[in-house]
């Protein structure tokens, strides 16, 4: 049997003497002579060999085969473990309220300067606490401890941070149930709790 492939030739040549019969397989190892591929590499590329399922009889297989390199998918991974529901500090909401504990001043990133205004809060449905920034011009000033602040994320990829505010994933959105742009507009005012 003549065998173009050097890879193939030292996958299935083995002690019983010649090239087996070679069937449809997926390797994803680089293509390397025979006399440099030596006894583990030919153990590395085998445990990496997949064969495809084929007949009449291929279809649990296949089917078990899909399932299990599905796992590699990062966002199937997510999505079954329930990442997002166990880590996620608003428990997979897209907003939350929170009771302001305290105000803080984050320090924008490099290459800019200037430090970005943030308020601490505690969750009112599950106690978490997170810090989320303030956006707006003044609008730090329509925030005051123990205010009630409906808060959401930043819109940064992946639900991570954005821009030049490091570790800050979340931005308020409303103080005691009024909008804060609205406020920083000058349309409305702050409610009295």
């Amino acid at each position: 049997m003549e065998v173009s492939n050097p890879l193939f030739f030292a996958l299935f040549s083995n002690s019983i003497g010649g090239a087996l019969p070679i069937p449809t397989v997926f390797v994803s190892a680089k293509v390397a002579p025979y006399s440099q591929i030596g006894e583990v590499g030919r153990r590395i590329a085998l445990r990496r060999l997949v064969y495809m399922g084929r007949g009449l009889f291929a279809g649990k297989k296949m089917k078990n085969d899909r399932q299990k390199f599905r796992w590699s998918d990062r966002r199937y991974k997510k999505r079954m473990l329930k990442s997002r529901e166990k880590h996620d500090p608003l428990g997979s909401s897209t907003q939350a309220k929170g009771i302001v504990i305290e105000k803080v001043g984050v320090e924008a990133k490099q290459p800019n300067s200037g430090i970005r205004k943030a308020v601490k809060i505690s969750l009112i449905k599950n106690g978490n606490k997170l810090t989320a920034f303030a956006p707006g011009d003044g609008a730090i000033n329509f925030i005051d401890e123990h205010d009630e602040v409906m808060v959401e994320g930043i819109g940064g990829r992946m639900g991570r941070s954005y821009g030049d505010i490091p570790g800050v994933r979340y931005k308020v959105i409303q103080v005691n149930g009024v909008s804060l742009d609205e406020m920083v507009r000058g349309r409305k005012e702050k409610p009295v709790r």
